[in-house]
């Protein structure tokens, strides 16, 4: 069967497999769209953690994004790790018109190893976001972008109002990081009434790269033509099988199985 769906991926590399370029191309790959990658920094990891970044320079990030955008082009584009303000200010100013863009604000590693320098933070917020048709934070980073403490359900539901006015279309609010066997996600769209998206939590350690794996999947989505709504519910669907086929590798978080 022929890829449908073309998907420019603007993050980091992860040594590891399991997240970042390496886990967004399997997803992309396996839900049939065609990946294209812009590498903004690679990472020595593994699933025990991060023992290492080293950036790739602006410049040739951007000669990246220029090449496949020229030749091959885009349906959607996605990003993850965007490490400092440099970054996020060229990125920013590539983003073409009418091209839905699912931002991913990746800002820590689930060993707790910083992702994306203090003084980006701002960038993202006034220069990234508002471009954004999704932004996918989780609870750790939505208490960052908005410096407060999230808490429950309906904590949540304030919590991704407040982060629409930082100007995206919607906000996929994560709540993995909460507690509790029910794990509840919030989808807000602008002009619409918020959807909440509820599953029983997977009692599982190989959840590495779920983030960037469900990112990936929306853009697939809606690469492929499909709703916001529904491209997230399909990439809800198959975050949850890949944590249940998650191959067991790894003495830390281990990686998903995105080939199930």
């Amino acid at each position: 069967m022929s890829p449908q769906g073309r998907v420019l991926i603007i993050a980091g590399s992860d040594s590891g497999g399991g997240a970042g370029i390496q886990g967004d191309l399997k997803t992309v790959t396996c839900l049939n769209g065609y990946g294209m990658t812009a590498i903004t920094a690679l990472t020595a990891q593994n699933t025990q953690g991060v023992f290492g970044i080293h950036p790739v320079p602006v410049d040739f990030i951007a000669k990246q994004i220029g090449l496949c955008l020229i030749d091959i082009g885009a349906d959607a584009i996605k990003t993850g790790m965007l490490h400092s303000r440099a970054v996020i200010d060229m990125v920013a100013s590539r983003i073409p018109a009418g091209i839905p863009l699912v931002v991913d604000p990746v800002m820590i590693a689930k060993g707790g190893v910083k992702l994306l320098e203090d003084s980006a933070v701002q960038a993202l917020k006034d220069q990234l976001i508002p471009l954004a048709t999704l932004i996918t934070p989780n609870l750790p980073e939505a208490e960052y972008l908005l410096g407060t403490r999230i808490t429950g359900v309906e904590a949540m539901q304030a919590a991704a109002q407040a982060l629409l006015k930082l100007g995206s279309h919607a906000v996929l609010l994560k709540g993995g990081h909460d507690d509790g066997h029910t794990v509840t996600d919030i989808l807000a769209i602008r002009g619409a009434e918020p959807i909440l998206m509820q599953h029983r939590r997977i009692d599982s350690n190989h959840t590495h790269g779920t983030g960037c794996t469900l990112a990936s999947a929306i853009a697939t989505g809606l690469a492929q033509g499909l709703t916001l709504e529904d491209a997230t519910k399909r990439a809800h669907t198959y975050v949850q099988a890949a944590i249940h086929a998650a191959p067991g590798l790894g003495q830390g978080h281990g990686p998903l199985g995105h080939y199930f």
